[in-house]
């Protein structure tokens, strides 16, 4: 579901949104808003746990940032035991979340299967496969950005080789490992 915001018909204040047609909302803001910024829509998804998310589309005026001298730069390859290996030699290691989490995940969709389709148990024991699946996501998601951010404040310059990651999963029969690295992210 998305908006627009028109005439203030979402707002937000002392952490509760204000969305058309769902009144107000108590939310758990994560980050703080500036106050030069101007709320232009909001986007509402709900993932497979059941969850639901707001993104708020703000604009705000940005100074062009300064140019600066080029001092470091660095190449990243693909590798299969870590993340990847960069042009200096060093190694991400990378903590396989899905590999630490499948007997867990193989555990719950089990008992699914035994489930019927349709009813009360069933749609529980679906949430709770939903919810390992979107914890495991989002583990994979803060690391990523952890290791992206640590590059970006040490590097001025990052190149990346281009995968082929449809081929390199199902052709070359590197499966899990490819999805579980998450290098498109």
């Amino acid at each position: 579901y998305t908006t627009n915001s028109v005439n203030g018909n979402i707002l937000l204040k002392d952490g509760k949104l204000k969305l058309p047609k769902a009144g107000w909302i108590r939310i758990r803001q994560h980050r703080k808003i500036r106050e030069d910024a101007c709320l232009k829509g909001a986007s509402v998804c709900m993932e497979a746990d059941g969850r639901y998310y707001v993104s708020l589309l703000y604009f705000c005026e940005e100074k062009p940032v300064e140019i600066r001298n080029i001092r470091q730069a660095v190449g990243l390859d693909f590798s299969m035991k870590e993340l990847y290996v960069d042009s200096n030699g060093k190694h991400a290691g990378y903590p396989h979340y899905f590999r630490n989490s499948e007997e867990k995940l193989a555990k719950a969709q089990r008992k699914l299967s035994h489930c019927r389709k349709g009813s009360n148990r069933y749609k529980k024991q679906q949430k709770k496969v939903a919810r390992i699946h979107t914890h495991i996501a989002h583990q994979r998601k803060d690391y990523l950005h952890k290791e992206s951010r640590k590059i970006t404040n040490f590097y001025d310059i990052v190149c990346i080789e281009d995968l082929d990651l449809k081929t390199m999963s199902g052709e070359h029969h590197f499966g899990k490992s490819v999805h579980d690295n998450g290098w498109r992210m």
